[in-house]
């Protein structure tokens, strides 16, 4: 029987590449002369700590990031950017957490439009992914289509699609 998965990743190391990236494009800038920005990776914690002297310089960096992950095809909506905070020292700082998985509403969520569908599929729900099994393949096709079209705020991946 044909199945399919959805799921939420991020590809870690185009993640990686496109800190350097920004880091590397930061450093060359004019008007971040003369200017400590730290912008540092936690692979383990899932999350990207950004520190720079003011709001703006704030937000140009996490401008550079995003357009770095889009080059290097990120999508930038697994990127949860919370809000700028002072620190000490005149400094501000960002903590951005990488959205990998699909939380559970949002799989209730898929999994209620599926079966609003009324195709021959079933889906269920498997800790942060959605299986879908059908009796044909091009259901499957059809089901990947319409789910792409909705927005679930999350950049989702189809993978061990068995026929």
């Amino acid at each position: 029987m044909p199945s399919l998965d959805i799921v939420s990743k991020v590809d870690m190391q185009a993640l990686d590449n496109a800190v350097n990236n920004t880091k590397r494009q930061i450093t060359t800038r004019y008007d971040f002369k003369n200017v400590v920005s730290e912008i540092v990776m936690d692979k383990k914690k899932k999350s990207i700590n950004i520190t720079t002297a003011d709001e703006w310089k704030a937000k140009e960096i996490i401008s550079t990031l995003t357009g770095q992950c889009v080059r290097l095809q990120v999508n930038p909506k697994s990127l949860d950017v919370k809000a700028i905070e002072a620190s000490g020292g005149g400094t501000v700082k960002v903590d951005i957490l990488i959205k990998e998985g699909i939380p559970k509403e949002t799989c209730q969520k898929m999994v209620k439009f599926i079966k609003g569908l009324n195709m021959k599929v079933q889906p269920t729900i498997q800790e942060e992914q959605v299986r879908i099994t059908g009796k044909q393949i091009d259901d499957l096709r059809e089901v990947m289509r319409l789910v792409t079209e909705q927005d679930f705020g999350l950049p989702l991946q189809f993978v061990n699609m068995k026929s």
